[in-house]
């Protein structure tokens, strides 16, 4: 598991645990994520700990990844890790591009060459029609491990879903935080609206996704009807202020969509044996010569010197990329 140190990934852990999996790689560059997993384990899980391996390492260092790989033998990967928050990606692009896109490619070509049996990739509605670097990153990433499954080795499996209650970073443990320390809230849009779901229901989720998915999946998570973002924070101010709180609208950030989506342009919905879990199927081919060629260039960028050239860059790999 990458990124088992973050929200979904250390959820997904304790989901295998609970099962009775003990056999884990732990993987993250989180040093005191890392500290806490091992304790949380230990504390609650002391008779399957002995077999769980941590391990402290980036997502980009292909010869790390190639010697665990090659001294372990590995079923499945879930390849969690990425950076998700839109503003700071905006801001950072070449960074997103190193862990989304490089990251990514890494893990999933070292899971082709050592012939793992299912490789599942977290991706994110933010990667659907993106309007944002983050969710453009893990776009490309969605076609690129499609692209693999043509050697049909490792079965290569997305699966897609919206924002997760509680999940670090993200809305409701920032507008708790500023409603405790008496801050208005800050809201960028009226209208604004996200899907959520809660981190238990996202990591179970994954975990059926890897058993019913086969090659080139997308499998897109039921989150029910979307929440304006202004009737949350009136609620929490509710249940957590006894005295008058603000609620400010600032305005969109910089990539930042009104709503989210589930299905692409390209995209068909159709279902699965769960009913929680849908199947997207492509309508349309982006994986050519193009594509290809394209990727090679965004990949081996080493600075950025123009912007407006790497967004153009995403935009011939995903055409349904806008942006300003």
């Amino acid at each position: 598991i990458t990124g088992g140190c973050g929200s979904i990934g250390s959820e997904i852990i304790i989901q295998l645990l609970k099962i009775g999996l003990n056999k884990l790689i732990i993987y993250d560059n989180n040093e005191l994520g890392m500290f806490n997993i091992i304790n949380k384990i230990k504390t609650n899980y002391r008779n399957l700990f002995s077999e769980i391996k941590f391990i402290l390492g980036d997502v980009r260092d292909d010869k790390k990844m190639n010697n665990i790989f090659k001294n372990t033998k590995i079923d499945i990967v879930y390849h969690v890790a990425a950076y998700k928050h839109v503003p700071m990606l905006e801001d950072n692009i070449l960074e997103g591009i190193k862990i989304n896109i490089v990251g990514t490619k890494n893990i999933a070509d070292t899971a082709l060459k050592f012939n793992i049996e299912k490789f599942i990739f977290v991706s994110t509605d933010k990667a659907v029609n993106p309007t944002n670097i983050m969710g453009c990153t893990k776009r490309i990433s969605e076609l690129y491990i499609d692209m693999l499954n043509k050697h049909k080795k490792t079965k290569f499996i997305t699966t897609r879903f919206g924002n997760v209650l509680g999940s670090n970073g993200s809305v409701i443990p920032t507008f708790i935080n500023r409603i405790n320390d008496s801050l208005d809230l800050k809201v960028t849009h009226k209208d604004i609206t996200r899907y959520f779901m809660t981190i238990p229901e996202a990591a179970q989720l994954v975990i059926k996704a890897s058993d019913i998915g086969s090659y080139s999946d997308i499998l897109l998570f039921d989150m029910g009807k979307p929440v304006k973002i202004i009737d949350l924070a009136k609620k929490l101010i509710s249940i957590y202020s006894t005295y008058k709180i603000s609620i400010n609208i600032i305005g969109l950030r910089p990539g930042e969509k009104l709503y989210e989506e589930l299905l692409c342009k390209s995209e068909l919905c159709i279902p699965t044996s769960d009913k929680n879990i849908m199947k997207s199927k492509h309508i349309e081919n982006y994986l050519n010569e193009s594509f290809i060629e394209t990727y090679k260039k965004i990949i081996n960028l080493e600075e950025i010197d123009n912007v407006l050239y790497i967004k153009e860059l995403f935009k011939i790999i995903v055409p349904e990329y806008s942006y300003s």
